[in-house]
């Protein structure tokens, strides 16, 4: 399976930031790609008012995601805001494409490293699987990759390729931290993980909060780095080997051992 990850630079114009989508959703199908991943907030970077920019998943600029697709014939992951009803919002992905029209909200909210999202942003609760090509393909965001039990759930679910879509953290040891994770994951459910960041925007924009730091790459299920970006703006495709990812699941038996451990656990 090709897939392909946008790594861009989102800024505060969501109809601008849409063009991005478009852009390189056209690029990706035409290097071949069945599946492109956009960072958390593609539709506006973090740092200004949510609220304001917030849309529906019937509104606007998800209906521009799903065009952009639907012109290209492939499936399109990116993240947008909606609101929430209470007066925050959701902190949502948005997944469009021949057979998928689903989307995602943030479980894990960044309550961390001073940054606190839950006073804008509300939670969701329930984890998500969707399809492309038949492949069983979990989908997160930034902070959940912390949490190796959604990713074990979601392996539980089927998934055979996991994304991480962020626009992760600057600091010190932040990006080693990103890289980590996402081969952790990968490790942990002798899966695929596919994570894509938000290009780095500049010291300025980087002070204002969490806004990427680059580092988009592909983690085999040994956790081995397939492919990987630097802190610009680049599309990067690679080609996940599925199979192979099948073969190291069984091999090591992770998932299955701990379904065996927890049954003799709960009949002990």
């Amino acid at each position: 399976m090709r897939i392909a990850l946008a790594q861009i630079r989102s800024g505060t114009d969501p109809a601008a930031n849409l063009d991005l989508v478009a852009q390189y959703t056209r690029d990706a199908a035409e290097a071949g790609a069945r599946l492109v991943l956009f960072p958390e907030a593609t539709m506006c970077r973090f740092g200004v008012p949510l609220a304001p920019v917030a849309e529906p998943l019937d509104g606007r600029w998800a209906d521009g995601v799903r065009a952009a697709a639907q012109r290209s014939g492939i499936t399109v992951v990116a993240g947008m805001f909606c609101p929430s009803g209470d007066g925050r919002v959701t902190n949502t992905l948005i997944a469009s494409g021949p057979d998928v029209d689903a989307h995602y909200d943030k479980i894990h909210l960044y309550d961390a490293f001073g940054f606190a999202e839950s006073k804008t942003v509300a939670p969701g609760h329930q984890p998500v699987v969707i399809s492309v090509d038949d492949v069983a393909v979990g989908v997160t965001l930034c902070y959940d990759v912390r949490f190796p039990e959604l990713y074990l759930d979601l392996a539980d679910r089927g998934a055979q390729l996991i994304t991480v879509h962020a626009s992760w953290g600057t600091g010190p040891g932040k990006l080693d931290q990103w890289t980590l994770l996402a081969r952790a994951r990968a490790i942990d459910t002798t899966g695929v993980v596919a994570a894509v960041d938000q290009a780095y925007p500049g010291d300025e924009i980087a002070a204002l909060g969490p806004t990427g730091v680059g580092g988009s790459l592909v983690a085999s299920a040994a956790g081995e780095i397939l492919q990987a970006a630097g802190q610009e703006p680049q599309l990067v495709v690679t080609d996940v080997d599925l199979d192979a990812a099948a073969r190291i699941r069984e091999t090591i038996a992770v998932l299955r051992n701990r379904t065996q451990f927890a049954k003799a656990q709960s009949t002990a």
